[in-house]
């Protein structure tokens, strides 16, 4: 299992939550080949909207940038090797102004 190998980089979510992500991020690379980044990010993004509410995004590639937004406490970027997993639950345009909680 790659889950002791992740490497985060920024995060703003409890413990928990973490552990949660890193260890989905581990089940579907031991599912997908990590060149199936579409379907890892299928999978994780999945498990994350029934066990979390829906409303979650990922992000799942060797080379990309991002700028979003996201409610406070729901956020993670990871590496595992060379695979770079950003996954977040973004804001609607009607919760900008009124933020809550994940």
């Amino acid at each position: 299992m790659l889950e002791g190998k992740a490497v985060v980089g920024e995060t703003d979510m409890l413990q928990t939550m973490q552990q949660d992500a890193l260890h989905l991020a581990a089940k579907a690379l031991d599912i997908f080949d990590v060149t199936e980044s579409t379907d890892i990010a299928r999978f994780i993004k999945k498990d994350f909207d029934r066990v979390h509410g829906p409303g979650w995004q990922c992000i799942v590639g060797m080379d990309f940038g991002s700028f979003v937004t996201h409610y406070h406490g729901c956020f993670i970027h990871f590496c595992i090797g060379n695979l770079a997993i950003l996954l977040f639950k973004g804001l609607g345009r009607e919760a900008v102004s009124s933020p809550g909680d994940c």
